[in-house]
C-alpha cells in the first residue's frame, strides 16, 4: 500500500504535461497557465487509494484522476470570476489575466475536457463512473449556488449551511474514493462505506477550516486570522453563535457585521468566546472525525489496507481535545 505522498509525487508526475492543443492559444493558453499554478492533487489521489485499498491501481485510475483534476479546476477557474478573486495562489486568476469572457469559455472547454478523458476508460466501468461523476458535478454546482445565496440572507440555518458544505465539498473527495472503489473491484456496501468515509472527513476537515480562521496561527495557517469575521462569511462558528447567543449578543453581533469597526474581529471573536463556540467547534470536528473512521472500519479488506487512509485523515485533519 503506497502513502498519499507518494501517490501525489506520482500523479502530479503524470498529470504535469500538457492537456490542450496550441491553437487556438487565445483559448487554451489560459487553461495551461492556469493548471500550471499547481495545487495539491487532493481528490485525483483519493481515486488512486480508492482503487487500491481493494487492489492494485488500474491504469483507468489514472485517467479517471485527470478527468476529476481538470473538472476541479474548472470550478475553480468559475469560482474565482463569481468571488471577484484578483489572485490564486499568489498568481493572476484567469479572469484577471486574460479577460471574463475568455475565462469563462476556458472553464467550460476543461469541463468538456474531463469527460474525454473519462472516455478513456474501460467500457465495463464508464456507465457506473460517468453516472456517479455526472451526479457529483451537478451537485457542487448545486452547493456554490447555496454559497452565493448564504450571501444575500440575513438567516442561514446550521442544517443549511451543511447542506452546502457536503454539496460544494464534501461529494467531490467522497467520490473521487468512490471511483477509485469501483475500479477496484468493490462491493456496493464496501463503495457506499467509502463514500461516507469521504463525506464525513470533508465536513470535518471545513469545521477546522473555519476554526483556524478564527483561531489559528497566520504562519502555520497562511491566512490572515479573522478574514472570514471580517468578510461577514457564514460559518459554522458564526451560525452556532448566532443560534446560542443571547438576545443583547446577537444583537451586537448584527451590529458588528454590518459595520466595520477596527476591533470587529476582537469582539466577535469574544462573544464566540462567551458561546463557548471553539470548544463546540472541536467537538463537532472530533464528531464528524470519529464517524468517519466509523465508515472506514466497517469497510470489509483487512486493515493493513486502510493505514494510508487512515494516516491521511490525521494529517488533514489534526486532532484537538
Amino acid at each position: 500500500m503506497q502513502s498519499f505522498e507518494l501517490l501525489s509525487q506520482k500523479f502530479i508526475l503524470y498529470f504535469d504535461k500538457r492537456h490542450f492543443p496550441s491553437e487556438p492559444s487565445t483559448l487554451y493558453e489560459p487553461n495551461e497557465y492556469f493548471l500550471k499554478l499547481g495545487g495539491k492533487r487532493i481528490r485525483p489521489v483519493l481515486c488512486l487509494m480508492g482503487n487500491e485499498l481493494f487492489e492494485e491501481i488500474k491504469e483507468d485510475a489514472w485517467h479517471v484522476g485527470t478527468a476529476i483534476e481538470l473538472f476541479h479546476n474548472f470550478t475553480l477557474i468559475h469560482d474565482d470570476i463569481m468571488d471577484k478573486a484578483p489572485l490564486r495562489r499568489g498568481m493572476e486568476t484567469v479572469h484577471t489575466k486574460y479577460g471574463e469572457n475568455t475565462a469563462l469559455l476556458a472553464g467550460d472547454v476543461m469541463l468538456v475536457s474531463s469527460y474525454e478523458e473519462l472516455n478513456k476508460i474501460s467500457i465495463e466501468y464508464l456507465p457506473s463512473i460517468l453516472r456517479l461523476f455526472s451526479k457529483t458535478a451537478k451537485e457542487v454546482c448545486e452547493g456554490q449556488q447555496m454559497d452565493m445565496d448564504f450571501e444575500r440572507m440575513e438567516q442561514v440555518s446550521f442544517e443549511a449551511y451543511l447542506k452546502m458544505i457536503e454539496l460544494k465539498t464534501s461529494v467531490a473527495l467522497a467520490a473521487s474514493l468512490q471511483i477509485g472503489a469501483i475500479l477496484g473491484g468493490a462491493g456496493e456496501r464496501n463503495q457506499h462505506l467509502l463514500y461516507e468515509f469521504g463525506k464525513k472527513l470533508g465536513i470535518a476537515f471545513q469545521v477546522q477550516d473555519d476554526y483556524l480562521d478564527a483561531y489559528g496561527d497566520p504562519q502555520k495557517f497562511g491566512k490572515q486570522v479573522g478574514g472570514d469575521i471580517l468578510a461577514n462569511k457564514k460559518t459554522f462558528l458564526l451560525l452556532h453563535a448566532l443560534e446560542t447567543a443571547s438576545p443583547s449578543q446577537q444583537k451586537e453581533i448584527r451590529n458588528l457585521l454590518s459595520g466595520n469597526p477596527a476591533d470587529k474581529i476582537e469582539k466577535v471573536l469574544q462573544i464566540f468566546h462567551d458561546c463557548k463556540v471553539d470548544e463546540w467547534a472541536l467537538q463537532l470536528k472530533n464528531k464528524y472525525l470519529d464517524e468517519a473512521f466509523g465508515h472506514l472500519e466497517d469497510i470489509a479488506v483487512l486493515s493493513i489496507r486502510k493505514e494510508p487512509l487512515k494516516a491521511l485523515a490525521h494529517f488533514l485533519i489534526k486532532r484537538e481535545h
